[in-house]
């Protein structure tokens, strides 16, 4: 997201403040979506499901005022791709993932899928990297055990996060 918000800045107009209004739209859902999932094991509909038209919206407008519209059909494909994995996963462990973080890959695919397929698959793979990391510390702390539940929506919110903001991948 860095490295594109900089292409939106030197070329000037609505379209940086665009994609910056989207990512610090992003960043407000991440914080909000993240604190109540660690503490409720929840995913809101409401806060997630406005954040498909919300995400698509600013982000196709950004790509149409940048003069950028090739970035429209990769997020819309890879919102679409990234839903249609996790409900996979879902339907192979249905007490390992819940329904909300199915949700919630979508609206990650539509900002991942704007920035490429490569920020797709770094923000997927992030995900389960923290994650599993975050259960192995569980494990070896003996403060829980292989059963032992975790909110998987931090892990998500901070994968996509990561994958926008590394320079790796700028």
């Amino acid at each position: 997201m860095v490295g594109v918000l900089g292409e939106y800045h030197a070329a000037g107009g609505a379209a940086f403040w665009l994609l910056g209004l989207a990512a610090a739209y992003f960043l407000v859902l991440a914080v909000r979506l993240a604190v109540v999932d660690a503490l409720t094991h929840r995913l809101p509909d409401r806060m997630v499901l406005p954040a498909y038209p919300a995400a698509a919206l600013l982000l196709g407008t950004a790509a149409l005022a940048a003069g950028d519209p090739a970035r429209i059909a990769p997020m819309a494909a890879a919102g679409a791709a990234l839903w249609m994995a996790y409900f996979l996963l879902r339907l192979g462990n249905p007490a390992g993932l819940g329904f909300g973080d199915v949700k919630l890959a979508g609206v990650l695919g539509l900002y991942l899928g704007f920035l490429g397929w490569e920020f797709v698959l770094a923000g997927t793979f992030a995900a389960f990297l923290l994650g599993g990391g975050w259960g192995v510390w569980l494990i070896l702390s003996r403060r829980g055990t292989a059963r032992t539940s975790i909110a998987f929506g931090p892990f998500m919110l901070a994968g996509a996060g990561l994958a926008m903001v590394l320079p790796g991948l700028q």
